[in-house]
């Protein structure tokens, strides 16, 4: 971004977090307008399937064409925000577009923690409106988000010998669909490590399987997805273990017949392990996940469609002598996302683990008398004929943490039609993006006057 800046001959400052701020002097005759930042970041979520080789370091994305849609094959794609960095990028290279002066802001690290948003510097951008363009339904406009905060858990275990007369299994669910921790929890979507301990749970009890290790999720902001565990299982109790596996299966089956069909939980034989997790550690972590609240927990008072605190239970992975979990809480209320976080902190200090919470980040307030709201909405209606939806959006758009160090922003988000960001099965909706594209360039052309 930095050099495509630098190549069109336009101001461009990296600053010291590594954000790239590229900016354009306003066309002939209106210079008098009010200074847009054009706003975008520049980092995707990568997952793929797990059959895929695909390398995210070095392999290019395989974009196609299916339909009306872009996709790629057996990975995300990369629209969650490639578009709207690809929209700012149009803007700054055009030489036939009417606008006022255009700021470039490309963010980083939005997906892993909102580092490039947390750590910009005031006084480096001049605009007075914000268009994030990082929202996923064309014909809609946000004027609001929901905070969030990390919670980490760590259990500590003792390695124990692995009991005689034991045979080792490999535990997996597959086959989900995952997705977008916020935009997509309250579809009832299947949580693999939900799912996988409680089958764990369940088998534990029935026929005192012992835990080895655990890998599940990837990633604290897209709904899990793949889960994977080495248990070992007393010779003795092989058939029936094998059986309620199968029974396991098609309740998950029964259950999200709806939303993810393909679901599947197996088990096959694999290598004995070095050792197994202590009894205690075991039980508590298996209660601890299990009591765990996840998915929707509180919605909007005031608009009852629209969420206002849910919680992702993301990742789970041993290694060495630890168990650590990642879950992401969001809200639109920071004081009830912090008395639901130290709700599930307490349940899995209760259980013996270590908690700490981090990377906590605020909300965006709506303003329903934001003027380049009342300027969109217009803009819209003249161009199609209907004056779009204006709504609040339950992720973490960067809107709220820009907003506390840019005060007097006025800002919105729009984009194009985005579906299944977070997992493979992203894809982006042709003809929305040359709506989104068309829009964009008509609200440039009409922003206010200073």
């Amino acid at each position: 971004m930095k050099k495509f800046g630098e190549d069109l001959g336009l101001e461009t400052i990296v600053d010291e977090v590594g954000n790239v701020i590229i900016k354009k002097p306003a066309t002939p005759g209106m210079e008098d307008r009010k200074g847009i930042i054009l706003q975008g970041h520049l980092d995707m979520v990568p997952q793929k399937n797990s059959d895929s080789q695909h390398d995210f370091e070095n392999d290019p994305i395989e974009a196609y064409i299916n339909g009306e849609w872009v996709t790629a094959r057996g990975t995300t794609l990369g629209s969650d925000n490639g578009m709207g960095v690809a929209a700012a990028m149009a803007v700054l290279e055009s030489n036939d577009l009417v606008h006022g002066p255009i700021e470039a802001l490309c963010t980083i690290d939005e997906e892993t923690g909102m580092t490039g948003a947390e750590n910009l510097k005031p006084g480096l951008l001049d605009g007075d409106i914000l268009l994030n363009m990082d929202s996923e339904d064309e014909g809609e406009l946000y004027i609001g988000c929901a905070g969030g905060v990390d919670t980490n858990v760590k259990f500590t275990h003792k390695e124990e010998p692995v009991p005689d007369d034991t045979i080792a299994y490999k535990v997996s669910v597959t086959g989900l669909k995952g997705g977008h921790s916020g935009l997509d929890i309250h579809l009832g979507k299947g949580n693999a490590c939900l799912i996988l301990n409680k089958t764990l749970l369940d088998t534990c009890e029935r026929y005192e399987t012992r835990l080895s290790s655990i890998d599940a999720g990837s990633l604290r902001n897209a709904i899990p997805r793949e889960a994977f565990a080495t248990v070992v299982v007393p010779k003795d109790q092989e058939s029936a273990f094998l059986g309620f596996i199968n029974e396991a299966n098609d309740a998950a089956k029964a259950t999200l017949k709806d939303i993810d069909p393909e679901v599947k939980i197996a088990a096959e034989k694999t290598s004995m392990p070095e050792y197994v997790i202590d009894v205690l550690t075991q039980h508590n972590f298996y209660n601890a996940v299990d009591e765990c609240p996840n998915g929707v927990l509180a919605w909007d008072k005031n608009m009852p469609d629209v969420i206002q605190t849910s919680s992702n239970l993301a990742i789970i992975k041993s290694e060495n002598d630890f168990i650590e979990i990642a879950i992401l809480t969001r809200s639109a209320a920071d004081d009830e996302r912090d008395v639901f976080a130290k709700k599930i902190a307490d349940g899995f200090k209760n259980n013996g683990a270590e908690v700490y919470h981090h990377g906590a980040y605020p909300g965006w307030k709506p303003n329903v008398n934001s003027p380049i709201l009342e300027t969109m909405k217009n803009v819209y209606n003249n161009k199609y004929g209907k004056v779009p939806e204006v709504k609040v959006i339950h992720a973490g758009l960067e809107c709220g943490i820009l907003g506390d160090t840019y005060h007097h922003w006025d800002m919105i988000s729009f984009g194009p039609t985005i579906r299944f960001p977070h997992s493979p099965d992203e894809k982006v909706n042709i003809d929305t993006v040359e709506k989104f594209w068309v829009y964009l360039v008509e609200t440039l052309k009409n922003v206010p006057k200073n």
